[in-house]
């Protein structure tokens, strides 16, 4: 007991030194750590101008090479080994540490929206590439899911319900809709944020898809009598996800490995993202459009049968006919981007071929 008193007496006579000592030490940290971002600062405005202005150079001589071609003061051959050395030049750009002194791309009004004035711009690029793949990871449960939860309720329908759909499954299932068209939204508004290639019409399809999911919601069910008129539509649009489910499963197993090997060839970004007419290979073409052109005239026929469905009477409720409109809206334009993709596709190979044909001639 007296030996801690005399401890205690020890400890009382030198805290004030200590304290003024740490206190000292705080003001030191301070002005170092001070310094550090001074410099920092002064070297990221360095490196951000410097990366500006090899941005606007690259820009520059991309523009000076279609004008020279356009004028035939340049070999075609030449042309293109060019703006491929220029592609090759920005996807290291954007690639690498180097892409966070470049300007991103402004937040929509989505993102602030939901998160507010928050910058969602990742300053390293590991960070970035965790949220693409926390994106793919995403996209893998959630297809596995589209294609199960409408295979259980058509299943329980004609086990079980004799053929006559329950309001409160249909309605969680357009609930579990909803939150997946706005988790895939906001992944994606945050990617092209952080400079991945998606398109708008796709971030614009998954608004559509949540307003068609929200005022589901809010459609009434009809039961018996004529129920499996009356529910020809929902039963459907179980079906057409169902499709849905495999075309996301067949895009997502075999066109990364496609987007791989655009990356290492230096003609893709780390941060880009496959889509289901963006298959490499002939294999893959084959398969997937199919798939994709007949789920595209299904959706449109949904659509169609729920407008003929509002219009005769059967169920005059407005959510029907607007539901109807929207799912023939998404099956037009989603039809006329897998056409331009495919186009775009085609040109692309053809001039490969010729190119190859004039090396082959040389030799």
């Amino acid at each position: 007991m007296a030996d801690s008193k005399a401890a205690l007496e020890d400890s009382a006579k030198n805290v004030e030194e200590e304290v003024g000592r740490v206190v000292e030490l705080a003001k030191e940290l301070q002005d170092s750590a001070s310094s550090f971002m001074s410099k920092s600062s002064s070297d990221e405005q360095t490196l951000r101008h410097s990366a500006l202005s090899l941005d606007s150079s690259i820009r520059r001589l991309c523009s000076l090479l279609r004008s020279l071609l356009s004028h035939n003061l340049i070999d075609p051959k030449l042309a293109d080994k060019l703006q491929e050395e220029l592609e090759r030049a920005r996807c290291i750009m954007v690639d690498g540490d180097a892409a966070s002194f470049l300007p991103g791309k402004t937040q929509g009004g989505f993102l602030r929206m939901f998160l507010g004035p928050i910058n969602v711009r990742a300053s390293r690029k590991d960070v970035q590439l965790k949220v693409k793949e926390e994106y793919n990871s995403y996209r893998d449960r959630t297809a596995l899911l589209f294609l199960l939860f409408p295979s259980i309720l058509l299943i329980l329908r004609s086990w079980i319900w004799d053929g006559c759909l329950p309001a409160f499954p249909v309605q969680l299932y357009q609930a579990w809709l909803l939150f997946l068209y706005t988790g895939l939204a906001l992944r994606e508004n945050i990617l092209r944020v952080n400079g991945s290639d998606i398109r708008s019409w796709w971030i614009y399809h998954h608004y559509c898809a949540m307003v068609m999911a929200l005022v589901s919601l809010t459609w009434e069910i009809k039961g018996q009598p004529d129920c499996a008129q009356k529910q020809r539509g929902v039963q459907l649009f179980l079906q057409w996800a169902m499709m849905q489910g495999v075309a996301m499963l067949l895009q997502n197993r075999y066109q990364r490995q496609r987007l791989y090997t655009r990356i290492a060839l230096g003609k893709a970004k780390r941060m880009d993202v496959v889509w289901g007419e963006t298959a490499g290979v002939d294999g893959q073409l084959l398969l997937l459009c199919p798939i994709l052109f007949i789920l595209q005239g299904f959706e449109a026929y949904v659509g169609l049968l729920l407008l003929r469905t509002a219009l005769n009477g059967v169920v005059s409720e407005w959510q029907v006919f607007f539901c109807g409109i929207l799912f023939v809206t998404m099956a037009v334009v989603n039809f006329a981007n897998t056409v331009q993709t495919l186009i775009v596709k085609s040109r692309f190979k053809a001039k490969m071929k010729r190119s190859k044909s004039k090396q082959d001639l040389r030799i």
